[in-house]
């Protein structure tokens, strides 16, 4: 255990026995997590004019991937109301829940459970998180805008799934290693109806790409200040607008890149926090719209 929201591991919930309300994140790391800073200021916010809350807590559990099947069950077990699962786990615990909420289904991954007598019902919402944080932070919808998707991984994955049930006018999917771009795009081929729907080496982007698109990142490049860029954003016609789905750090190469260039951005923060405030909507029945402020206040003040 470390720091003021500490981190617990399996030893912790074999024996855990706390009264009241508790919620968990599960990661492999889950040390840089602000999720527990953001969900119980947001607890605690309720807590002030509705005593329901009062003994809600959210706390941080490290979680091996070989350990999930034990964690997931001993927090069944010692009736958590809801979990967050972030990397590895979103899409390790797809088959290992109860049931599978229907707008989750085509992501083929979940980042929230809430408790049910019979195991875990499983959702997702990041994409809701995605949409959010692009209106929010670039007053953009994704209905009608053609997108450019950097990624094909779970994170692209989801962004992907969102863009089209959102109504895009059009997906173009970035990424260089050709076999997981092709697994991505048949994933998406049920999904996109008559949305047209390719992918390209971001290394040579084709020159018919639609001008005045969204660039969105969702690949782990940008993390790291020794990343290459994912995309030379220079080889597009001119994007309307670039969010990139890191939010530590808050300025990326890709995205000072699109400011050179005069190009609005913004980065995942706000996804973070909108996804946040919707899982505590699944497990309290509070509107993610009334807890999203403190949340995010939470947040970047975790981050500062």
């Amino acid at each position: 255990m470390s720091g003021p929201d500490p981190i617990y591991r399996l030893p912790d919930l074999e024996s855990w026995s706390r009264p009241g309300t508790s919620l968990a994140v599960l990661g492999h790391p889950i040390k840089h997590s602000i999720s527990p800073a953001m969900h119980n200021a947001a607890l605690a916010a309720l807590a002030r004019t509705d005593p329901r809350f009062a003994d809600w807590r959210y706390f941080r559990f490290e979680v091996h991937p070989d350990d999930l099947p034990r964690a997931l069950a001993l927090l069944h077990a010692k009736r958590f109301r809801g979990i967050n699962l972030t990397v590895p786990h979103k899409v390790l615990a797809f088959d290992r829940v109860a049931g599978i909420d229907a707008a989750a289904q085509p992501v083929g991954a979940v980042n929230t459970l809430l408790f049910g007598e019979e195991g875990w019902r499983g959702f997702n919402t990041d994409g809701y998180g995605l949409a959010s944080a692009i209106r929010e932070t670039l007053a953009r919808e994704l209905y009608g805008a053609h997108v450019i998707l950097l990624g094909a991984g779970g994170a692209a994955r989801g962004a992907g799934v969102e863009c089209l049930q959102r109504g895009c006018a059009s997906l173009s999917i970035g990424n260089r290693t050709r076999a997981n771009l092709e697994k991505l795009l048949v994933t998406l081929a049920p999904v996109a109806s008559r949305t047209p729907v390719r992918g390209f080496d971001p290394s040579s982007p084709p020159a018919d790409l639609p001008a005045d698109a969204l660039v969105i990142n969702a690949t782990s490049a940008g993390l790291r200040e020794t990343d290459p860029l994912p995309i030379a954003l220079g080889t597009l016609p001119r994007p309307a607008a670039v969010f990139d789905m890191i939010y530590n750090p808050p300025q990326t190469p890709l995205l000072r890149a699109a400011t050179a260039l005069g190009v609005p951005t913004a980065n995942g923060l706000s996804m973070l926090v909108h996804q946040g405030a919707k899982a505590l909507e699944i497990w309290s029945g509070i509107p993610a719209a009334e807890t999203a402020p403190t949340m995010a206040a939470a947040a970047h003040a975790a981050l500062a």
